[in-house]
């Protein structure tokens, strides 16, 4: 592995910081609970999770106009409580539940391991949410990010592009200067192919205890760790 040192570490959210997964299934429980509401908050929030790339992929074919992350996730989950039969939601439940995507919790070593690397790097998100669902979210998980920058600040989605040379340039730096890390091996891919330097680090349940993907790194990526703080002491914090 190169042993060379970035000057500011991007990071992939969804999944990588944050645990997705458990944070909805368990909010969306705790909610159907209050609310009298029955349904499978599990398969929902799988399902929801499975439109997720389609819905951006359709944006960036031009077949839908350009939406923000909350957008999609909306008109995804208005389609899948259709699907799914869920009754009883009015529209103030919608908006709550879209919104729980902004009160995403951190996997255990992500604070720790994030303010680890502040004091030596800058560091930020490169997401495909909304810059105001980052800003929610670091504030509710404090997340110690020295900016945002979410993906309607290029008008692109991951793994356009324009979003990593984007993050670069708004940096003031050369891509080989910014490290993108992550736990998803083709977000890695994308980015080291413009340049960038690469960093994995697993998570292992993201998708459940039936997880299939991104259980090891599948690339020559330049530091590979088991979480973030593993990354932190690797790059001497």
């Amino acid at each position: 592995m190169n042993q060379k040192r970035p000057r500011a570490i991007i990071f992939d959210v969804f999944g990588s910081v944050v645990d997705w997964r458990t944070s909805l299934i368990d909010e969306l429980t705790a909610f159907g609970q209050t609310r009298g509401i029955l349904a499978d908050w599990t398969a929902l929030v799988d399902a929801w999770r499975g439109e997720y790339v389609p819905s951006m992929k359709r944006v960036a074919a031009g077949e839908l106009p350009w939406m923000t992350l909350d957008e999609l996730h909306r008109a995804s989950l208005d389609k899948l409580v259709v699907e799914q039969e869920i009754k009883g939601l009015s529209e103030s439940d919608l908006v709550h539940m879209t919104l729980g995507w902004h009160r995403l919790k951190p996997w255990p070593d992500s604070v720790a391991g994030l303010n680890r690397l502040k004091s030596r790097y800058i560091i930020s998100p490169l997401s495909n949410g909304n810059v105001s669902l980052l800003v929610n979210m670091a504030k509710g998980a404090n997340l110690p990010w020295d900016l945002v920058l979410g993906s309607d600040i290029f008008g692109y989605f991951k793994p356009a592009p324009e979003t990593y040379l984007g993050a670069a340039r708004l940096l003031g730096l050369e891509p080989g200067e910014v490290m993108m890390a992550a736990a998803h091996n083709a977000d890695l891919k994308a980015a080291k192919a413009l340049g960038l330097m690469t960093a994995f680090f697993v998570r292992p349940t993201e998708y459940g205890p039936a997880q299939k993907y991104d259980l090891e790194p599948r690339g020559d990526w330049d530091y590979i760790a088991s979480d973030i703080e593993d990354l932190a002491s690797k790059l001497g914090v």
